[in-house]
C-alpha cells in the first residue's frame, strides 16, 4: 500500500534536518488535534516500516495534558492511537491555579504551562527529544507575526536544542501544508479535539493566516519558497 504524500514530506524534513539520530527517545506532545495526530500516525507507521530491532531508529510515546479548559483525551481518538500501537500518557495541569494575582487568563499562559510540564516529564523520564506538530503554515504565520509585530526575523526552527535542558525539539511537519493535513485527517476519519475554552484570543494568528494566504494566493509552492528563503539569507543585501 503506497504511503500518503504527507509522509513523503515528513520523510524529507526528517532527512534534511537529521531529526532522528539512531536510538533517540521521543516524547510527542499530543493535543488531540489533526496536526499532532498526524505526527503520531507517521511515527507509528515509520516504526512498522522497520520492525526489526537492529533497524529501529527510535522509540516514542505520546502525552496529553488535561487542563482546566481541556477535557480528558478523546476516547475515540484513543482507540485510533491504540490501533497504531500507541498508548497515551495523560497528565493534568492546573493552569488557572498557577496564574499570578492580577493577571488575566489567556492562551499564551496556558500554552507555556503545558510546555513547562512537557519538558519536566521528558527530563524526568529520560526522553532526549520532544516532537511537536507545528506545520508549514504555523511556521510562516509565526514569521509574519514576529516581523510585523515585533520587528524581528524569527520563526519556529525545525530543530531546536534547549540550552537549559538535555533536550531537542523537533518539528517533523515543517514541510507539511495545513490544507493537506486537514484533507488527510478528513479522509482518515479522525475525530479531532480542539480547545473551546472561553479565554481563546487567536485574532493575531488568524490575521497572519489571512495575510499569508493573501501573500501566497494560497499556493503551497509559494509557501515552500517563503520557508526556503529563511535558509538562504544574503546578509550582504540586508540592513
Amino acid at each position: 500500500m503506497p504511503q500518503p504524500h504527507l509522509f513523503s514530506l515528513i520523510d524529507k524534513a526528517i532527512y534534511d534536518y537529521a531529526m532522528l539520530p539512531r536510538g533517540c527517545k521521543i516524547l510527542v506532545g499530543a493535543s488531540g488535534g489533526k496536526d499532532s495526530t498526524l505526527l503520531v500516525e507517521y511515527l507509528a507507521n515509520r516504526l512498522r516500516r522497520f520492525p526489526s530491532p537492529e533497524r529501529r531508529e527510535f522509540s516514542f510515546s505520546a502525552i496529553y495534558f488535561q487542563t482546566d479548559f481541556a477535557p480528558p483525551f478523546n476516547a475515540d481518538l484513543k482507540r485510533v492511537f491504540a490501533g497504531w500501537g500507541v498508548d497515551v500518557i495523560e497528565r493534568r495541569v492546573d493552569v488557572l491555579g498557577r496564574l499570578k494575582p492580577g493577571r488575566s487568563m489567556n492562551c499564551y499562559w496556558c500554552s507555556t504551562q503545558r510546555r513547562t510540564e512537557l519538558i519536566r516529564y521528558a527530563v524526568a523520564h529520560g526522553y532526549d527529544t520532544i516532537a511537536l506538530g507545528h506545520h508549514l503554515d504555523d511556521i510562516l504565520e509565526t514569521l509574519l507575526m514576529n516581523m510585523l509585530g515585533a520587528g524581528k526575523l524569527s520563526a519556529m526552527p525545525p530543530v531546536l536544542r534547549y540550552r537549559k535542558y538535555p533536550l531537542r525539539v523537533i518539528r517533523p511537519l515543517c514541510y507539511a501544508p495545513v490544507r493537506q493535513i486537514a484533507l488527510h485527517a478528513g479522509q482518515s476519519g479522525w475525530q479531532s479535539m480542539t480547545c473551546t475554552c472561553g479565554y481563546q484570543d487567536n485574532s493575531g494568528r488568524k490575521e497572519m493566516r489571512r495575510r499569508l494566504d493573501a501573500l501566497t494566493a494560497g499556493d503551497e509552492r509559494a509557501k515552500i519558497r517563503l520557508f526556503t528563503a529563511l535558509k538562504h539569507i544574503n546578509a550582504e543585501y540586508l540592513p
